[in-house]
């Protein structure tokens, strides 16, 4: 197949593309950054933002399936308007094209378990769960994704385009040069993190969603949607990391409403002082909700498998400590515990 990949040169897309070239397919790939040398010559590559309506018409050309992975993590205010051009603007106009084209392309999007696993209590989000907008209407990461997941599921079924939605977790592993989604393992190292939240966390490493990726291009219930993770409470997931690099746990346990309180009130603290802050109020909310997710339809349709949760954190955290500073990481072990955990 000859196969358009948006984003390829993000965390996802790095880890998809090798395995896409090992299976055979031809890989176009557009981006805004500067692709991995290990891909001259065998990846066509266009340089190119999303909003550059000629550079999509071009790779849009000729394809046989589209992975729409291009994507922002943020839980800044700030970056608000930046994930809705991409997330709903971008798209429409990336489908429009595609349309415009008069192919009928597979078409594989990346979405996130955001868009239907998120509660304010302890409970598992299975893909028969309406979109939780109640829940995360306050912040614009899953909200551009909820919105971003209708119109690809509305645009794809009314001209006919075949189309399998992927969502998987909070990605970790080995290679988020951004440390956007690792941001929950950099905080932690970074310890950063005052009080042990008291939700629920889930997460997936990239390396098993690239290869139920490769899957959705020929599996994959049409048009439905595909929730990948393991689930761990806040306090579990520290603690592993916690065994793993011999940088303590958050001690304190605080009320959920009292945790949230105070990470506004030292926003608003450091706003008139003039200063950042070292975690982000939206960041602590999300720590307080619990976003399990019920991986049996994806094992089941897309043969996904999630390798050793322990594993996944040990590769992470080895990426993140080649990727910031030594003097950014107070208090972490010179070598990682190479012990294996069960799930």
């Amino acid at each position: 197949m000859k196969i358009l990949v948006t984003g390829g040169t993000g965390f996802l897309g790095t880890h998809l593309v090798p395995l896409l070239l090992e299976a055979g397919h031809q890989v176009r790939c557009l981006g805004r950054t500067k692709p991995p040398a290990a891909w001259a010559g065998r990846v066509e590559y266009l340089q190119a933002d999303l909003k550059d309506r000629a550079a999509v018409k071009q790779a849009v050309g000729g394809i046989d399936a589209l992975v729409h992975l291009a994507g922002l993590v943020s839980f800044k205010n700030e970056d608000s308007r930046k994930m809705y051009e991409l997330h709903v603007d971008a798209t429409r106009e990336l489908l429009k094209e595609l349309i415009a084209s008069g192919q009928k392309p597979r078409v594989v999007l990346a979405s996130t378990s955001g868009t239907i696993a998120v509660s304010k209590t302890e409970r598992v989000g299975t893909e028969a769960d309406d979109y939780p907008i109640e829940v995360v209407g306050r912040w614009p990461y899953y909200m551009s994704k909820i919105y971003e997941e209708k119109l690809t599921l509305e645009l794809c079924k009314k001209n006919g385009l075949p189309l399998v939605v992927l969502n998987p977790s909070l990605l970790m592993g080995p290679g988020d040069d951004r440390l956007s989604s690792t941001w929950t393992v950099v905080k932690f190292l970074q310890r950063d993190i005052p009080a042990m939240p008291g939700g629920g966390m889930c997460f997936v490493d990239a390396r098993d969603v690239a290869q139920a990726a490769v899957a959705a291009l020929t599996k994959g219930e049409p048009y439905g949607r595909h929730l990948m993770g393991v689930n761990l409470s806040m306090h579990d997931f520290f603690k592993r990391l916690e065994r793993l690099t011999g940088v303590p746990a958050p001690r304190v346990t605080l009320p959920k409403e009292l945790n949230i309180f105070g990470a506004y009130a030292l926003e608003a603290l450091a706003k008139w002082r003039g200063t950042g802050v070292t975690l982000d109020p939206q960041e602590v909310e999300v720590g307080e909700h619990w976003f399990w997710c019920d991986s049996a339809k994806a094992e089941r349709e897309l043969g996904f498998s999630a390798r050793d949760p322990y594993e996944t954190l040990h590769d992470t955290v080895q990426y993140v400590m080649g990727k910031l500073p030594p003097n950014a990481l107070p208090g972490l072990k010179g070598e990682l515990s190479d012990k294996r955990e069960g799930r």
